[in-house]
């Protein structure tokens, strides 16, 4: 079933209005293909329609939502103010208390405004970036860089505003310098995340460098190098915005809009509506390859191990595609110089069909190459497992990154049919209790999260669902078999969210398991339905219109509290990384509140933990590892806030000094051993014998495993609990699910 359909079923009254405001709204339509602003307008019309129709709590359009909108959409333009001057925002802000008005007016003037400026200014900012790297900077002047970019003012004019790139590009350039010179040294070297001239939409990652330079470099030859290498990168990134097309930016504009409803509302544009079925679903249709634009042509940047183009060894990473065509017979299309997106467009397609690629190889050679497409599934987005020994027990761990599902078929693979599996394959190992590892889970399927705490509890209610009309509705676990009853860990962090709130809710709710983890969970209490707005206005002119993700209900844990804003809190709380820093649903300034419903009718186990958990929190305060993951917790609270830098080289070398100094105590965190082992079930050894990628990748992962002190304390509470006689026993499930 369709998401529409199944979107459809769940909200009947609200489709009615829907599909009356879609006949309104093709009444007045042209009836031929127009220009791209009739577009803009009607998706402005159709989307803010239905979001005020449809929202569970909808924002009132006023002059106090018009500004933020306004704060927000500027922020989004230009996050680092380094495009637009005041006279720019002195121009704007004739609009800011307006956009409420040009809403219902389907006024697109403060959008072509913005749109003019911002593509003209980043037009200016390549030719100041070009010119700021062609000389070497001083690096003996004592000045700083301020990176606090809420706080500092817009530039005042153009000579403040290259000054401004001047000092990014120079503490760029400064800290590829340092970094390279230590690489010299043979020291490890982790770039920080200030560096930020790449996308600003995206985080800088960190990443290690290593090899040692056979000859040693001056620092003016570094120099060079490093202010070559800042400026490939922004050429590249400048590339990639020069092929957004007016449509792209108005999404930005059209986004700004409705994450003032809540911050889970969006609108997917059709190339990214594909992208999030793709991350839902773990899988696409296409050839199994990553690609990247080149001035060339479209570069092979990864080949997914498995696929198609991997398998068929006649494309390597680096080769370019300059031609794409659907057929032998088909002249091909020149792909140098297109935008990478429908470059995508044309090489993926339904499994089963054939694609021919015209290669230029990395010797220079030219030839087309077939491929057929296939289903290429996304291997880590997957539930997997691995067996945990220590003596002469052993112990299971389950690790899901998403409540995945494809919506489109539910025959394809899910989290729940997956993780089934996973656990009967475990206990054919004779496991003395599991782990369900939800960190950095973000969601995923509501009614994949219901029917999976199944597999775990006796059949009851899961979650409570509450529309914008004040119906409830409680989803349970009927006709779900448990398939493990024995002791239960869920390991969770601030970044589990959505489904995997309402799983380890319903674990700590019925006493089935122990929470384990961050303080919190992330606190994402909303469900959100996905409308194809193609499929609810079939006829109209305007081709693909992508999709609105729209918050439609919240959903409550069965003791009758909301997990939105609070989040989960664990039973037993381990020290991390981000202890000491604020984050989740409650520090988004227009998240939904907390609030509360009745107590849905349930009965927990008899279970008591009080000994396991006294027991684990008197380890945890006696580890080191633990002690110092605190400590580091600290030192990453203190140095958040640090926004300015030095671009003094004596200075800035001092301070990363003192800065790798400190770090030096804290790598032991990542070469800790627990001394547990680690290892494959036997149904993924025999896929291992034949797939080397997989078994580099397991390795990988069991190395990872081997030095977390999570999955340790984890075990030792799996010990407790089944050593524990008020702890589970698999009479006492079975004999609670029959009374139920």
């Amino acid at each position: 079933m369709n998401t529409i359909w199944a979107f459809m079923k769940r909200n009947y009254k609200v489709i009615i209005i829907l599909i009356a405001v879609s006949a309104v709204l093709w009444g007045f339509m042209p009836k031929k293909e127009k220009e791209t602003p009739e577009k803009d307008q009607f998706l402005l019309e159709l989307i803010t329609y239905l979001l005020e129709k449809s929202h569970y709590d909808p924002a009132k359009l006023d002059d106090n939502f018009s500004k933020k909108v306004y704060a927000e959409y500027i922020k989004a333009l230009d996050p680092m103010k380094r495009y637009f001057l005041q006279s720019d925002l002195d121009e704007f802000a004739v609009y800011e208390l307006l956009i409420d008005d040009m809403i219902q007016l389907k006024d697109l003037s403060f959008f072509d405004l913005t749109y003019n400026r911002i593509t003209q200014r980043m037009d200016e900012a390549k030719g100041i970036y070009k010119e700021v790297l062609e000389k070497p900077f001083d690096f003996t002047k004592d000045e700083t860089f301020n990176a606090e970019y809420d706080s500092i003012p817009y530039a005042k004019d153009k000579a403040e505003l290259i000054d401004r790139w001047r000092k990014q590009l120079k503490l760029n350039t400064l800290a590829t310098v340092t970094d390279n010179l230590k690489i010299q040294e043979g020291k490890e070297v982790e770039i920080d995340e200030f560096d930020e001239m790449d996308n600003p939409i995206q985080n800088t990652k960190k990443e290690k460098k290593t090899d040692k330079p056979k000859e040693k470099k001056t620092f003016e030859q570094l120099e060079i190098e490093a202010r070559e290498s800042t400026k490939k990168s922004l050429d590249e990134f400048f590339d990639v915005i020069g092929d957004l097309e007016r449509k792209d930016w108005f999404s930005i504009y059209l986004n700004s809009i409705i994450e003032r409803f809540d911050p889970h509302s969006f609108y997917f544009a059709p190339e990214n509506k594909e992208k999030f079925d793709a991350s839902m679903s773990g899988s696409i249709e296409g050839i199994g390859a990553v690609l990247r634009k080149k001035t060339e042509g479209v570069e092979i940047n990864e080949l997914v191990p498995g696929g198609p183009a991997w398998r068929g060894k006649e494309i390597e990473v680096g080769d370019i595609i300059i031609k794409v065509a659907q057929s032998q017979d088909e002249e091909p299309v020149d792909v140098v110089g297109v935008r990478l997106d429908n470059v995508v467009k044309l090489i993926k397609g339904k499994k089963g069909t054939t694609v021919y690629l015209t290669i230029k190889s990395i010797d220079g050679t030219i030839k087309t190459v077939p491929i057929t497409r296939e289903v290429i599934e996304f291997e880590e987005t997957f539930a997997k497992s691995t067996i945990i020994e220590e003596g002469d027990k052993k112990y299971g761990l389950i690790h899901l990154p998403k409540f995945y599902i494809n919506f489109e078929n539910k025959d394809n693979r899910n989290a729940f049919t997956d993780v089934q599996k996973e656990i009967i394959e475990l206990k054919k190992q004779n496991v003395d209790g599991i782990i369900m590892d939800l960190r950095n889970n973000g969601g995923g399927s509501l009614q994949t999260v219901v029917d999976m705490v199944g597999l775990f509890s006796k059949e009851g209610p899961v979650v409570q669902v509450k529309s914008s009309r004040g119906k409830q509705q409680i989803l349970d676990d009927k006709g779900t078999q448990i398939v493990w009853d024995g002791p239960l860990v869920v390991l969770v962090n601030n970044f589990s969210a959505s489904a995997s709130e309402i799983f380890a809710a319903a674990i700590q709710d019925y006493k089935r398991g122990l929470i384990i983890g961050s303080k919190h969970t992330y606190g994402k209490g909303t469900v959100q339905n996905v409308i194809d707005l193609n499929e609810l206005l079939k006829t109209q002119p305007f081709g693909d219109l992508g999709a609105l993700k729209v918050t439609l209900q919240k959903f409550y844990r069965i003791n009758g509290g909301s997990t939105q804003r609070e989040g989960v809190l664990s039973d037993i709380v381990l020290p991390d990384r981000y202890s000491y820093i604020d984050m989740g649903e409650r520090d988004i300034e227009n998240a939904m509140p907390w609030d509360k419903i009745e107590r849905a009718n349930y009965t927990p186990y008899a279970n008591n933990f009080t000994s396991v958990i006294n027991a684990s929190r008197k380890r945890i305060s006696e580890n080191d590892q633990f002690k110092l993951i605190d400590e580091s917790a600290q030192w990453v609270n203190k140095r958040k806030d640090e926004k300015t830098f030095s671009l003094n080289l004596e200075k800035y070398q001092e301070k990363q000094k003192e800065i790798d100094e400190k770090a030096k105590k804290f790598k032991a965190i990542s070469k800790y051993n627990n001394h547990l082992k680690f290892s494959s079930l036997p149904s993924e050894l025999e896929k291992i014998e034949t797939d080397t990628i997989l078994k580099q990748k397991r390795d990988r992962w069991h190395e990872i495993l081997e030095s977390d002190v999570y999955i340790e304390e984890g075990v030792k509470i799996l010990k407790d609990i089944k050593n524990n006689t008020n702890g589970v026993s698999n009479k006492s499930i079975k004999s609670l699910k029959s009374a139920y």
